[in-house]
């Protein structure tokens, strides 16, 4: 069952008197409890692509659907992560949560309760009264992740969530990221810069290219679930890694 489909889609931004082409003819599905990154070059339209499929931007031509129905602006059927962790700095990380909550029409001890069970899922129950300023990098995107979580998206959509991250905390979000995505079974779209990553986290790999942005290819993941660090040094692993980074290199060499 497709969860997300962008049919014909094509975008411009103003340049000057002119319009810039920014994305050519997309055509993607992501099917239901799919997670799908997109990976390419950057100034190929990956993050555009996502805030159109978020409902925070506009676009020329065609169609954004989700479970066949037209997208009509930002809705609860979509949580949306950024890399900037967006957290409300007035407000601590329950509240935080709450304040989604409240917006989707939840009930005060709905909000309590349901804020509590997404920190818990994060693992952030002993800082449910830390304020932004008080957490990590880390800790700020898992609040930001129980907070898109807590209203129950069918997708979800993230925007290089931990591209801001040391090495060793973007591993640990990584993992948490998996055992959510094995545990409640949504529809992400995910991107990223990390080949890596995007090997280890999904079940399909597109490849967008440049001039202007279209989808270029698309790799299955073929690799087990639950998945597992020692996957990474598996030949299987390695091989599709190269097949994305030399997709992705063709279209930095063309000028």
């Amino acid at each position: 069952m497709a969860t997300l489909e962008i049919r014909g889609l094509n975008k411009s931004f103003p340049h000057g008197r002119e319009q810039r082409q920014v994305l050519r003819d997309i055509e993607l599905t992501l099917h239901d409890n799919e997670f799908v990154s997109l990976v390419g070059t950057s100034g190929c339209g990956k993050s555009t692509l996502l805030s159109i499929a978020a409902g925070l931007e506009g676009f020329d031509s065609g169609q954004v659907l989700v479970d066949g129905e037209p997208i009509r602006g930002a809705g609860l059927d979509r949580g949306v992560v950024f890399q900037s962790y967006t957290l409300l700095p007035w407000l601590n990380a329950r509240e935080n949560i709450e304040f989604a909550l409240k917006a989707a029409g939840r009930t005060r001890g709905e909000c309590r309760r349901i804020a509590d069970e997404h920190l818990q899922l994060v693992g952030l129950n002993d800082y449910a009264e830390a304020y932004p300023n008080e957490l990590s990098g880390g800790m700020k995107q898992r609040v930001a992740i129980a907070r898109a979580l807590s209203y129950r998206p069918k997708i979800l959509l993230m925007d290089e969530p931990f591209g801001a991250l040391d090495a060793m905390t973007r591993h640990q979000m990584q993992e948490l990221l998996t055992r959510i995505w094995e545990h409640h079974r949504l529809t992400v779209m995910f991107v990223t810069h990390d080949i890596e990553e995007a090997v280890y986290l999904s079940d399909r790999i597109v490849v967008m290219g440049r001039g202007p942005g279209h989808i270029k290819a698309s790799f299955p993941v073929e690799l087990g679930r639950p998945r597992h660090e020692e996957m990474a040094t598996s030949t299987a692993f390695i091989a599709l890694q190269r097949q994305v980074l030399k997709a992705i290199r063709e279209d930095e060499r063309q000028p």
